[in-house]
């Protein structure tokens, strides 16, 4: 075995960095899928990746967690093949393309040219491109796939326009207008005008309807200054301005129900869609309508929500085929809207709201804090805009998807069906991150670029507004079931130009459509040869109409996929599924394991079930992990700009990547709860889990290589069995202990509880560093060490062994605190201790095998074994309240009486039997609380015994000293100075050295005395004679000494010295017939030569070596023994005749 350095010098980070270069070398990974290829397939599939930027930690976590499974997968007997994820397309490749070009419209990019904007995305990411055509025609031919105009949500970013899904946005708190209109009344008597609320101006040039709530009740007020009469919703007529008094109309009040309202027709605000006169500028009712906000009347635009398009279709407003949209492709006016042609949409709010004015149409206006859906990847505003969009009818295989969520296996569960409220303490920073929104706004600037005085309804509102918001997070909204429950169709095709073209070909009058399912039958139709997939290399391909020439040709559509559906589409399409691999796909779908975050609860793991359920009527996997967010160490989104987080590499050039890998297993976060990430939290990992795993390697090898020097041959491994059959007690339990571990593991990682492991490992390292290594250094316990260091297959377990471990480490736990209340350390010895338990079979345990065990670690005497629970101790019976409380309700006060009832005798029945019923109530062995009050023996105070107790057991010690008991522990802390000082000195545990003791007290009888009585305890803890410092040679060599003052009323100096011979001079005066000068030569020929060389010598020499090397002598044989000791301690063990 190499050399091992202390823990504290030893480098993770520096051994890491050799292993994978070891790794490298020696090719491991591909080593091991060859060695795996013939073995059964376990199928992985990763998520869509980071195309862009650098790591952070929820990638090192999601692989971390991916990476743990498949190396474990394939260490019990798999093949498993790695994929780096699927999907780099899409928008966040654009959008750094975009700002690397400096393009901000949709026409700079067709002025540039689609193949060279596309030749600039490809440089940044590695297409990942494969044939859709295999599966996209087997949903056609089910009817899953149409094409319709529909109105959904869209991405500005830099005025580039694109579709984006709803699990794709983000809601932020938002400064936007809000303004209330009024629509005329046709041919009403009092003139009176509906009154809408909006927060969108920008979307009132569209208007085509009103909607009310049918189940509302209506009123008309009329303004007692202006005259004017409004029409809005009972319950919200508060919220009309309160500036100026209002009240009833004139006469009886006017009130009817919303759906007396419908058909009314009224003024439009705008004359740009006046070609729907006819059926437009109506009103229509609908419950979406709602009285929480606004006047109870919503002012529709088709086009551009997707309530508002769906209540106009349902009441004939227009229809699909003659919806306009006013906006084009980069969120601007189109020329239909003259008077704001070519704005953006956002820019012409204020324009719109002053022209709203001048018709004297307005009513009120402001702004306020309002939450609004951002893009989650650009961090721009989105807006409502109708799209032509090919869908998925997902709504159509609803409930086979649900049935086959039913089948996978997550984790955690609540995730994927059951539901629960989330610790509110994981959503904290959400409610930080609102209300710090409130203090921005409110506060820190002007309300409104105003300097009045803040209203501080307007405060109380947004406050509210953010605790609702972070309920509605708490809620069960998260779950995977509710998402499949409510799932809408998928708008799967995007107006975009970096990405997966649809393999869909249509003539100019719509009635010939032909779907490519292979690039042979593109290159077929079209006589083209296709090298490449993406836009700028097929958009040109053109497929002759096979009506005859006179219809012209058939066109690609220009939309490209939802890089979803790209990343959905990631089981079949990276084994070229149906085209190749056709059985390796079919014996292994569903796929056996996936993994990422939270968040893809509403992005990969929906589009995986969406497709499979639609493609195979089968789910996509079998197993999934679901982890959480990892947020900043003050509860806050990672920023790079506020630099709230300690870089990946910092920490890993630190501690180590498997530090880092282990502090994320062990957190809430792999249980799809927040981690607040601490830099700390690292080094602990090192210094909890790595260090003691390391000394105890270190301890094995020390204690190897001493054996070695002590003469025994080297260490060899030897089988498992072998130790099993061991007669030592400990090494029976660690070999049973490890076992467990290894057991442990293989149900927590085959039940995908990754989070469980680490909390067994720690107790597992504890038991191994603070009792196994403890006890004395065998060959046995070598061997025992190294199958524990590096454990094999799973064997037998001994669980009556580990069970009386457990008890022992209970017993000496509660020993440790009664010495702990009373100031008495262990390295002072007690005279007896008594263990108070009704089971005979535990008293067995520890008065038996494990007796010397218990007495060594707790330095005591004697133990004595009592099965008399109530010699010692008096029982009384407590109702646990807080498991009882909710269970027994009104009971509860009966049931307590009676428990705080029972007598001893009764307590003891019920610990036996482990139940009772009281008041028709069964209770078990956890409902009562039985306490233990310790009856201190006659004659004695508690400062003489005491006692401690945990459940059933009581332990009672012997708090009183005499004096054999003084000099076993003032022995004991002489060898404990003695091991520091060697520590401090640098020596290793093969380092052999002799130990010297020098008494700076006036008296020092008492030293002399504890050293002679407890000299054999000194000699078998330090391994060599405690020696007086009187028999010091003047040729030995001091390594470390240190003073001590004090210990035990008692000052000493200890020196550590190398060991030093011992020469009989008479004997060798007599070898050299009585010539002195041969004395001194041989004395300065045996000083000269290397200690441990001549030590090796004499063993070799059966305790005699040859020396000639004095001249003028002729050579003698020189006796280990009778003419030279190697060391004093062996001078002094023999004059004492040992």
């Amino acid at each position: 075995m190499e050399e091992v350095c202390e823990g504290k010098e030893f480098s993770f980070p520096t051994q890491e960095e050799k292993i994978l270069s070891f790794w490298s070398e020696i090719k491991a990974f591909e080593t091991q899928l060859e060695r795996t290829k013939d073995l059964p397939e376990y199928i992985f599939y990763d998520g869509p990746p980071f195309a862009t930027g650098l790591p952070h930690y929820g990638h090192i976590l999601a692989g971390t967690i991916k990476d743990i499974v498949t190396r474990y997968q394939t260490m019990t007997g798999h093949h498993v093949t790695r994929r780096f994820g699927w999907d780099c397309h899409g928008l966040p490749v654009e959008a750094e393309i975009d700002k690397k070009l400096g393009i901000k419209r949709r026409d700079e990019v067709l002025k540039l040219g689609i193949d060279k904007y596309n030749e600039e995305c490809r440089g940044i990411v590695t297409s990942l491109w494969r044939v859709f055509g295999g599966f996209f025609p087997s949903c056609l031919r089910k009817g899953l796939f149409t094409r319709v105009l529909r109105s959904c949500l869209t991405v500005q970013v830099a005025k580039l326009c694109c579709q984006i899904l709803k699990f794709s946005r983000i809601i932020r708190t938002y400064l936007i207008p809000e303004i209330m209109v009024t629509f005329p009344i046709v041919d009403d008597p009092l003139n009176a005008a509906f009154v809408a609320w909006t927060t969108t101006p920008w979307t009132l040039p569209s208007n085509l309807a009103l909607c009310v709530n049918g189940n509302f009740d209506y009123i008309k007020v009329r303004n007692k200054y202006t005259g004017k009469v409004y029409v809005v919703a009972e319950c919200r007529l508060s919220a009309l301005p309160v500036e100026k008094p209002k009240s009833t109309a004139n006469g009886p009040a006017e009130k009817v129900k919303g759906n007396e309202l419908v058909n009314k027709k009224y003024e439009p605000l705008f004359n740009y869609f006046m070609e729907f006169s006819d059926t437009a500028f109506r009103v229509v009712a609908d419950d979406y309508v709602t009285d929480d906000s606004g006047t109870g009347i919503v002012h529709c635009a088709p086009a551009f929500g997707e309530e508002d398009y769906r209540v106009c279709i349902a009441n004939q407003i227009l229809s699909k085929e003659n919806l306009i949209v006013s906006v084009d492709d980069d969120g601007c006016f189109i020329e239909k809207i003259t008077d704001f042609s070519g704005r953006y949409v956002k820019d012409a709010d204020k324009d719109i709201i002053e022209a709203v004015k001048a018709k004297g149409r307005l009513v009120k206006s402001g702004s306020f804090m309002h939450s609004y859906p951002f893009c989650w990847r650009s961090d721009t505003p989105l807006i409502y805009r109708a799209v032509p969009s090919w869908f998925i009818r997902v709504e159509e295989i609803k409930e086979q998807l649900l049935e086959n969520n039913k089948q996978t296996y997550w984790v955690p569960d609540y995730v994927k069906s059951t539901g629960r409220v989330l610790n509110p303490n994981s959503y904290f920073y959400m409610l930080t991150s609102e209300l710090g929104q409130v203090i921005r706004f409110f506060v820190l600037k002007p309300y409104n670029r105003q300097t009045k005085p803040i209203p501080v309804y307007h405060i109380l509102s947004r406050v509210a507004y953010s605790l609702l918001h972070l309920y509605r997070n708490l809620d069960l909204e998260k779950r995977f079931h509710n998402w499949l429950e409510n799932a809408r169709d998928w708008a799967v095709s995007r107006s975009r130009f970096w990405g997966t073209p649809l393999p869909v070909w249509t003539s100019d009058d719509g009635e010939e459509l032909i779907v490519m399912d292979s690039i042979a039958k593109l290159e077929k139709l079209s006589g083209v040869k296709v090298f490449d997939l993406h836009r700028h290399n097929i958009d040109h391909i053109t497929i002759p109409s096979s009506r005859g020439p006179e219809f012209g040709v058939l066109r690609r559509v220009e939309d490209v996929f939802d890089c979803w559906f790209e990343s959905g589409s990631m089981p079949y399409a990276y084994i070229h599924y149906p085209f190749e691999n056709v059985e390796l796909f079919e014996k292994n779908f569903p796929g056996h394991f996936v993994a990422e975050g939270l968040d893809q609860t509403r992005g990969w793991f929906y589009t995986l079930m969406v497709l499979s359920t639609a493609l195979f009527g089968k789910p996509a996997f079998r197993n999934l992990i679901c982890n959480g967010l990892v947020l900043a160490e003050d509860g806050k989104k990672m920023s790079k700009s506020l630099k709230n987080y300690p870089s990946p590499m910092e920490v890993i050039n630190d501690y180590g990547a498997d530090a880092l890998r282990l502090y994320l297993i062990n957190s809430p976060v792999v249980r799809a709860e927040t981690l607040r990430f601490k830099k700390e939290g690292v080094f602990s990992v090192v210094k909890d889990v790595f260090l003691p795993w390391y000394n105890a390697y270190r301890f094995l090898v020390q204690n190897a290589k001493r054996l070695e020097v002590e003469g025994l041959a080297p260490f060899t491994p030897v089988d498992a069995t072998t130790l099993q059959n061991s007669s030592n007690v400990l090494d029976q339990w660690i070999n049973s202990a490890t076992q467990s571990l290894v057991h442990f593991v293989h149900q927590e990682m085959n039940a995908y509880r990754l989070y469980t492991v680490v909390p067994y490992l720690l107790k597992f390292l504890d038991n191994l560093t603070n009792i196994y290594v403890l006890t004395q250094p065998s060959i046995n316990f070598i061997q025992c060490a190294f199958n524990i260091i590096f454990p094999q297959v799973e064997g037998e377990r001994n669980e009556r062994i580990e069970q009386s471990i457990a008890r022992m480490m209970t017993i000496i736990d509660l020993a440790r605190n009664i010495r702990e209340r009373h100031n008495k350390p262990l390295k002072s010895p007690l005279r007896e201790m008594i263990v108070v338990h009704p089971d005979v079979n535990f008293l067995d345990d520890i008065a038996g095998k494990l007796k010397e065990y218990v007495l060594e670690e707790l330095n005591v005497r004697s133990l004595i074994p009592c099965n008399d629970a109530l010699k010692y101790a008096s029982l009384r019976a407590e109702p646990e309240f807080s498991v009882l409380g909710k269970r027994l309700g009104k009971s509860m006060g009966v049931v307590a009486k009676e428990v705080k009832a029972m007598s001893q005798i009764d307590i003891l029945e019920f610990e036996k039997a482990g139940e009772v019923t009281i008041a028709s109530h069964c209770l078990k062995l956890s409902d009562i609380k039985v306490v233990r009050e310790f009856k201190c023996p006659d004659g004695l105070t508690d400062k003489e015994v005491d006692a401690a107790g945990d459940g059933d057991v009581l332990v009672i010690l012997d708090l009183r000293l005499d004096e054999s008991l003084y000099e076993a522990g003032v022995a004991r802390e002489v060898v404990n100075r003695i091991q520091k000082l060697r520590k401090k000195t640098g020596l290793e545990p093969t380092d052999a050295v002799e130990v010297y003791f020098e008494s700076l007290d006036e008296d020092k009888s008492i030293s002399q005395q504890v050293m002679n009585s407890q000299e054999l305890y000194i000699r078998d803890a330090i391994g060599s004679p405690l020696l007086s410092s009187t028999l010091m040679p003047p040729h030995a060599v001091i390594l470390g000494e240190e003073s001590f003052h004090d210990i035990s009323k008692l000052s000493f100096t200890i020196y550590l010295a190398r060991p030093a011979l011992v020469f009989k001079s008479d004997a060798i005066l007599l070898l050299y017939g009585g010539n002195t000068k041969s004395v001194h030569g041989l004395e300065a020929y045996l000083l000269s030569r290397d200690h441990s060389n001549l030590k090796s010598e004499f063993q070799l020499g059966d305790g005699k070596i040859t020396v000639d090397a004095i001249e003028g002598f002729p050579a003698r044989n020189v006796v280990l023994g009778e003419h030279v000791f190697l060391t004093v301690g062996d001078s002094v063990l023999r004059t004492k005749g040992l």
